[in-house]
């Protein structure tokens, strides 16, 4: 057999292959989370209180809304997703010289997902940002602007967890 011949028929099997690889992904069962928890231990320890528990408030419900139709709390068998922060960064009040004068705040953690009998099928970073533009009214609101920085920090990391997660 030439080798013509033999890398035409590769390339047919391989054109046939993607035609049914949706039906493949079709097939396979999607992921359910049986529950999602936040530990925010780590930030604690590195940032303390208020911030960890704004943290804990705020994004387990985000985290809920973002990945809606992969939760399912009724499902014993469904995944248990963690979402561990580990550091929360507040770019400086006083804003920085750019585009509006934004300064951009961070957060970073890991992803967690714990499948049946608690093994840990992934482990996924995540890092996400959010931009901060100061107003004069945060000088003297500064608790209330931060809190509001931290939860526009949770719900950046919730929208990108999907994606992460490759869902």
């Amino acid at each position: 057999m030439s080798t013509r011949a033999l890398t035409r028929r590769v390339a047919l099997s391989a054109v046939a292959g993607l035609a049914f690889a949706p039906v493949a992904a079709l097939a396979q069962p999607s992921v359910r989370f049986g529950s999602i928890q936040v530990d925010v231990g780590p930030l604690r320890a590195n940032s303390g209180d208020p911030t960890a528990a704004w943290v804990e408030e705020a994004l387990p419900g985000l985290l809920a809304q973002a990945l809606g139709p992969y939760v399912a709390p009724e499902d014993r068998r469904g995944a248990v997703l963690i979402a561990q922060i580990d550091f929360i960064y507040l770019g400086p009040r006083s804003g920085q010289p750019g585009l509006l004068g934004a300064t951009q705040d961070s957060i970073a953690g890991v992803l967690i997902v714990h499948g049946q009998r608690g093994m840990v099928k992934a482990e996924t970073p995540l890092s996400a940002t959010s931009d901060y533009y100061p107003m004069a009214v945060d000088q003297a609101l500064w608790v209330q602007s931060n809190h509001d920085r931290i939860v526009a920090l949770a719900q950046a990391f919730a929208q990108w967890t999907p994606r992460q997660l490759g869902l």
